[in-house]
């Protein structure tokens, strides 16, 4: 979708560092998510390109589609940063069991995050992020992990397009290790929990962090494996639904979830919080992840034997799809 965020001498010169794979290979996942979804879009309308530059290193390409026919809102943003963590976001890393020495470190961040709010409430709502970091303590020691993952939020639930989805991302995991989707879609399950309203985002998909268990290249491979994945596991979906009719109370029951998905970005998600503590983040990209309209309403809850029901209830006792 646009030129790397590092300069093409240093990407050259460094080709064999891990930095370096990783920003080459987000670059290109952007490029071939996005055009994916303007194939199921209205022709007329195309990503915008946004690049842009962080004052303390490096920058980003972050692209959105807004007011489509099939997508209200689709943010594919790519991250290349780097400079020095402040005491804040040092403690968010150590929150997750990072122990790192120092107050403030050197840091590398490299990442891919994107979230689609499709039009048509049967179309789901996807996320994905896939990332790595490089972090330099105080005695020079260099700390490297990668993290990420990819899950599904329909507004109705449709079991055969789940299964879908996550068999799909169980293929992407048992090519490198059986016991990964297992794991890691329990932990899935377990992150994308609303705690304050005891249900779940959606309908889970895999997530891990701090992968670091066996060599870069290994767990650089895994995670190539599991963003190739994303486009199998969604599109589909999307040409699936896109021209299902829906009824004005279908409407608002996506926007009602909306704001479920706006509560659980804005309150306990550590992506989000990383941004906004590190100096010269970008809020545009940081909160691209959000719906152009969401709705609150009072006490809301569905009557019971209707589909909105069957959904709080699989959100709220998540299950093995496959």
């Amino acid at each position: 979708m646009a030129e790397p965020v590092t300069p093409r001498s240093t990407l050259i010169k460094d080709k064999d560092d891990m930095k370096v794979k990783m920003e080459l290979f987000i670059m290109k996942i952007q490029a071939e998510f996005c055009r994916a979804l303007e194939n199921e879009e209205d022709p007329s309308k195309k990503f915008f390109v946004d690049r842009w530059t962080r004052s303390e290193g490096g920058g980003g390409v972050t692209c959105v589609l807004q007011d489509g026919k099939t997508f209200e809102k689709a943010g594919v943003n790519v991250s290349v940063v780097h400079g020095v963590l402040p005491v804040d976001a040092v403690r968010q890393m150590k929150a997750r069991g990072k122990d790192l020495v120092g107050k403030e470190l050197p840091f590398f961040a490299a990442g891919i995050s994107s979230v689609i709010h499709p039009s048509n409430p049967h179309i789901p709502t996807v996320h994905f992020n896939y990332r790595y970091f490089e972090v330099t303590q105080e005695n020079g020691e260099k700390m490297w992990w990668f993290g990420g993952g990819t899950d599904l939020t329909p507004y109705y639930l449709v079991e055969e397009d789940v299964r879908h989805f996550h068999s799909t991302l169980k293929k992407a995991c048992d090519t490198h290790d059986r016991g990964y989707y297992q794991k890691f879609k329990k932990w899935c399950d377990d992150y994308f929990l609303v705690n304050h309203r005891n249900e779940r985002r959606g309908v889970g998909g895999i997530f891990f962090d701090d992968f670091d268990g066996k060599s870069s290249e290994d767990c650089f491979e895994f995670v190539k494996s599991c963003a190739e994945s994303v486009i199998p596991s969604y599109v589909p979906l999307v040409n699936k639904h896109r021209n299902d009719p829906y009824t004005s109370a279908e409407r608002d029951w996506q926007l009602l979830r909306r704001g479920r998905y706006v509560e659980f970005n804005l309150v306990y998600d550590r992506g989000t919080k990383f941004g906004l503590y590190t100096p010269g983040a970008r809020i545009e990209s940081i909160l691209m992840s959000l719906p152009v309209y969401a709705k609150w309403e009072y006490m809301h809850s569905p009557p019971d034997g209707t589909p909105e029901a069957k959904l709080t209830e699989i959100l709220k006792n998540p299950k093995e799809w496959i």
